[in-house]
């Protein structure tokens, strides 16, 4: 007994950290609400916060593929418990983007300053949308098994851990990947965008074009030709007119965070 609630135990700390980290996440990269926003800190020569701001984003990219990828899970469940996979990966990864928000190096340099004020209300709002799109994507896959939490559970019940099966959820009708959609939105929707915001955004892009080429490779491995007439009818991030009237089944976007 008190090994499985310290099974849920971690589980929810993992959990709690990622809702801390998440929230101030949005704060941090609309320099909103947080002590320190992507453009504050002290500043320095320009090569050196280049430098040091590319090595964060590529120990969070690293971190974040290699974890997800199923010959890196079959490893690690051997030395951590398969209930508590999920969980740590998550908890890692909220460590990882923690610390790439405190050691951010700022680079304040305007880009792009939209003055009107209708246009930078939308602009929030397509900020907030962005999140919105998010977080609803994650409820609609499974987001306690998506952060580890049910999988944590069903250790504390003694009862086996399905993953949930194929499913169509609404937005994933519309796009493979709406959790990225939501991401590309609020890296792109910015009233002021400074020089590091563009840096991260133009990383952060580059990132999931190329981490989602490997999710639908681990995807069409497990799923079969399923997924791959899924792959035709439905496009990655931009809808069309066919799809937006959402008639195709979904696979589950297990890897993505």
């Amino acid at each position: 007994m008190s090994r499985r609630i310290l099974t849920l135990g971690y589980g929810v700390i993992a959990y709690v950290t990622f809702l801390a980290v998440f929230c101030y996440t949005m704060g941090w990269l609309g320099g909103i609400g947080v002590p320190k926003g992507i453009d504050d800190g002290r500043t320095g020569p320009v090569w050196a916060a280049v430098l040091t701001d590319a090595g964060l984003l590529g120990l969070f990219a690293v971190q974040h593929s290699v974890m997800a990828r199923p010959w890196f899970k079959r490893w690690w469940t051997r030395l951590v418990p398969q209930a508590l996979e999920r969980s740590t990966y998550v908890l890692i990864a909220s460590l990882v983007i923690a610390v790439l928000m405190w050691q951010w190096r700022p680079l304040p340099g305007t880009v792009w300053e939209v003055s009107a004020s209708w246009a930078q209300i939308l602009l929030w709002a397509l900020y907030a949308a962005g999140w919105a799109v998010l977080v609803l994507s994650t409820f609609l896959i499974g987001h306690f098994d998506l952060f580890g939490l049910r999988q944590a559970l069903a250790r504390v019940r003694q009862t086996s851990y399905a993953e949930p099966g194929f499913r169509q959820p609404l937005l994933y009708r519309v796009v493979r990947h709406p959790i990225m959609v939501g991401f590309l939105i609020a890296f792109w929707a910015a009233p002021h965008m400074s020089a590091g915001r563009l840096l991260f955004a133009l990383a952060g892009t580059g990132y999931i074009l190329v981490a989602v080429r490997f999710e639908e490779a681990d995807l069409r491995r497990q799923l079969g030709e399923p997924y791959r007439r899924y792959a035709e009818q439905v496009p990655r991030f931009i809808p069309s007119p066919r799809t937006l009237a959402g008639r195709r089944p979904a696979p589950q976007d297990r890897d993505t965070y």
